[in-house]
């Protein structure tokens, strides 16, 4: 499937979860078993000529997302996660959201000094997450120069964002407006 069939497979769900949002719903992509390996497929595409070791997911649906992929190219996959999920010593990041912060968590023994990660989650907004998720990476000794996603929001800047802190964006569809 190419780019404007999986980008047909999403569901938009207007003014939530607040008013004026066009909400970009990827269960409905997620339930469809061509469409969901279709997009398997597209990341895969992207990042078949990146130079990678491993790939990292953000909770949680960069684990769905993310875990296929690995598979898909034969690399390991290191799970990013919110605090306090995991129950060894981790080393965390916090990061904004519109209304507050939130946390990222690793655990660092899962990444080797010198690794290339490709890092990944389901949709690209202003980067926020992904910014958080490539320092988390950094500081455990990762290098982290690419970042994939399904879905791109361009009006929201992340690519930009990301661009400044020196990762390169990938994304399969790309849905005007927010």
């Amino acid at each position: 499937m190419g780019p404007d069939e999986l980008k047909g497979l999403i569901r938009t769900v207007p003014d939530f979860p607040k008013s004026g949002i066009q909400f970009r719903d990827i269960t409905t992509l997620l339930a469809h078993g061509e469409g969901l390996a279709g997009s398997i497929q597209a990341l895969a595409a992207l990042a078949r000529d990146l130079e990678a070791d491993a790939v990292a997911g953000i909770e949680a649906r960069g684990f769905i997302f993310g875990t296929a992929l690995a598979l898909e190219l034969g690399l390991g996959f290191i799970p990013l996660r919110k605090a306090g999920k995991l129950p060894v010593e981790t080393i965390g990041e916090d990061y904004a959201l519109e209304y507050g912060t939130a946390r990222l968590e690793l655990d660092p023994t899962l990444v080797s000094d010198g690794e290339r990660v490709l890092l990944i989650d389901d949709l690209l907004a202003t980067g926020g997450t992904a910014i958080a998720g490539a320092h988390l990476l950094r500081r455990a000794g990762a290098i982290v120069d690419h970042a994939l996603f399904v879905i791109d929001l361009p009006e929201l800047g992340g690519a930009s964002a990301l661009a400044e802190e020196e990762l390169t964006t990938h994304c399969v569809m790309a849905f005007e407006g927010h």
